[in-house]
């Protein structure tokens, strides 16, 4: 069974940092291409970054440029996004989510998603 758990959420002050880890089973994680997205209370879901299977292509949400960092290790089946300079708007429920490797890199979701963890940016 496909399985995506984040980990590494929680409330930080802004300008602070926090690294999200994405703990992928049941597929063969080196073949997918791996997102972060994001859902802030009464908003739609958005893109927040993608990483090709072989990490040469990214891609980020504009407003994330230059603040945070996706990464992913296929020897751990792990993907990671590294958060600096966190803003109030940052704040949200993170999901990672995972799609097949069928085609170039994308900013629309997956097939697999995970359960979602809560990043809160307050002071």
């Amino acid at each position: 069974q496909e399985q995506l758990v984040e980990s590494g959420g929680g409330v930080v002050q802004p300008g602070g940092s926090l690294t999200l880890s994405c703990a992928a089973s049941g597929f063969t994680f080196s073949s997918y291409h791996m997102a972060w997205f994001r859902q802030a209370p009464g908003k739609e879901r958005e893109f927040v970054a993608a990483i090709s299977w072989s990490s040469r292509i990214i891609r980020y949400k504009d407003s994330v440029k230059g603040r945070f960092t996706i990464s992913r290790d296929n020897a751990k089946n792990t993907v990671y996004l590294q958060m600096n300079g966190l803003k109030p708007e940052d704040t949200a429920v993170y999901y990672c989510n995972a799609g097949a490797a069928l085609g170039t890199l994308s900013t629309t979701p997956g097939a697999y998603w995970g359960q979602g963890i809560q990043i809160t940016v307050s002071s």
